[in-house]
């Protein structure tokens, strides 16, 4: 990985965010941003499949980069990787719920900007986003399939991947189309390490306000990420349906 990627720090004085744009606040990453990159691919839809073995699931449609109109021109132009992905820590942008479906490509827009210009951060650091319709867009850069090191939960960047809500869920409830999005996102990034939606993995920590450097910690295969670091994120009312999302998950995966 790049040296952005290899050091964790908090941001300090973030830049104030953009008009009707809220962001959450705690949610660390590492990161520095470039100048130049390569142009973007495609849209990218479900790949083909047929009888999938127990415990991977089909790659959903994710809309990619250039679908939501990201500036390649913004982010660094090297990609940092991780090892194999062992597990999902879910976020909610903590943006507000007042988006129509086709408002979410400039919501994205929006909190990309922020953390590469606010945070200075090298890319967007969600390696997923899913919007209230369930339509599941690519985050971080580096290719949906490979394991890209996001900036989304301190401590525990390594080895795992972040898919945030758009929308505020702490006393809103995430739509059924929501759920289901993040319920075929998480299936199919699972299984391609075939790991269990409803099992358990323990990552050691990099450091950060809940564990110290080194400690090796137990956590659910879909873990919110106030589970890896002291925050209100994923908001109580999405975190409460983290259950029903490892289930819907772990059908997915025939399991």
């Amino acid at each position: 990985t790049g040296a952005a990627d290899a050091v964790e720090a908090r941001v300090s004085g973030p830049a104030p965010l953009p008009a009707g744009l809220r962001i959450d606040l705690v949610d660390p990453g590492t990161d520095r941003r470039g100048t130049t990159r390569p142009a973007p691919g495609p849209v990218r839809p479900p790949a083909g499949h047929g009888a999938l073995p127990r415990g991977q699931a089909p790659e959903p449609a994710i809309v990619d980069r250039a679908g939501w109109g990201a500036d390649e021109n913004l982010r660094e132009p090297q990609f940092g990787y991780t090892g194999p992905v062992r597990a999902a820590f879910v976020h909610h942008s903590a943006s507000g719920n007042n988006y129509t479906c086709a408002e979410a490509p400039s919501v994205i827009r929006g909190i990309y900007r922020y953390h590469v210009e606010s945070n200075g951060w090298r890319d967007i650091g969600y390696n997923f986003l899913v919007d209230k319709c369930g339509t599941v867009y690519e985050g971080r850069a580096g290719g949906v399939a490979k394991p890209v090191m996001g900036a989304h939960t301190l401590g525990f960047n390594t080895d795992s991947t972040g898919v945030a809500l758009l929308g505020t869920y702490t006393d809103t409830e995430p739509s059924a189309a929501a759920l289901d999005g993040l319920a075929k996102l998480t299936a199919w990034k699972l299984g391609l390490n075939n790991m269990d939606p409803e099992g358990k993995v323990t990552l050691v920590s990099d450091g950060g306000n809940l564990y110290e450097k080194g400690a090796k910690v137990s956590l659910d295969v879909i873990s919110g990420h106030r589970d890896g670091f002291a925050t209100e994120c994923p908001g109580k009312l999405l975190y409460e349906k983290l259950g029903t999302l490892r289930s819907k998950a772990a059908a997915l995966q025939g399991r």
